[in-house]
């Protein structure tokens, strides 16, 4: 029986907006209601996973962090996954939240770099879903083929195991880190993101032209 702990997280919110029909309409055409709950949560992730991954956003911008305008463009940074990947299982009847964690050694192009002006990436997004009892962690960030063009596995969810960020490359050099995890959300705080985006990171603050085809095409493929 579900605890009335975590039934809120099952209901819609403005940015996790698992009650929009293009949510809901999505998660018809791929799972069936007779789906065991870790297929459903898998069938999600990657999902969410293959929306394309661009950080080249205007993150004053509301939209970047919902759901719905997420699975619309196709193309999102790690946050508006998180936020689609929770949707489509509250949608579903399984509850989610989205959870929040600095990390280095992120997989990053030297342009995004340079705009940064770090490899420490503050508020990484990633998702928590809770099945059997427990709640367990996955970030759908990375899509497969800019793993692909980075020499890196794109990151697996079996439904049942937490599966965060690569913590080495291809080669098995020390890749990506968490530094701090800041917790669970029942929505994404998006004002508070945009003013800490503002505040940590300055040179990517206003609106600019979005990337061709974002971070995937700005980093020569990795040799086989």
């Amino acid at each position: 029986m579900r605890s009335d702990e975590n039934a809120v997280y099952l209901s819609a919110a403005e940015y996790i907006d698992s009650d929009h029909p293009a949510i809901r309409a999505f998660v018809a055409r791929t799972v069936t209601p007779d789906m065991p709950p870790a297929e459903k949560v898998r069938r999600f992730y990657l999902a969410a996973r293959e929306i394309r991954y661009d950080p080249d956003l205007d993150y004053s911008d509301p939209e970047i962090y919902r759901a719905s305008s997420v699975l619309k463009a196709g193309a999102a940074y790690c946050v508006g996954k998180a936020a689609l990947f929770a949707a489509l299982c509250r949608a579903s009847g399984i509850p989610a939240r989205v959870a929040f964690g600095d990390v280095t050694n992120h997989l990053t192009s030297e342009k995004l770099r340079e705009k940064m002006g770090t490899n420490y990436f503050a508020w990484h997004g990633f998702t928590e879903v809770f099945l059997d009892g427990r709640w367990v962690k996955a970030s759908p960030t990375f899509n497969s083929t800019l793993c692909a063009r980075f020499g890196v596995a794109p990151l697996e969810f079996d439904g049942g195991t937490d599966a965060l960020l690569q913590a080495y490359d291809g080669a098995g050099r020390t890749f990506m880190k968490y530094e701090v995890l800041h917790g669970a959300f029942h929505d994404v705080p998006a004002k508070f993101l945009m003013a800490e985006m503002a505040r940590l990171y300055p040179q990517l603050k206003g609106k600019r032209a979005r990337s061709a085809g974002g971070m995937e095409f700005e980093t020569p493929a990795a040799s086989a």
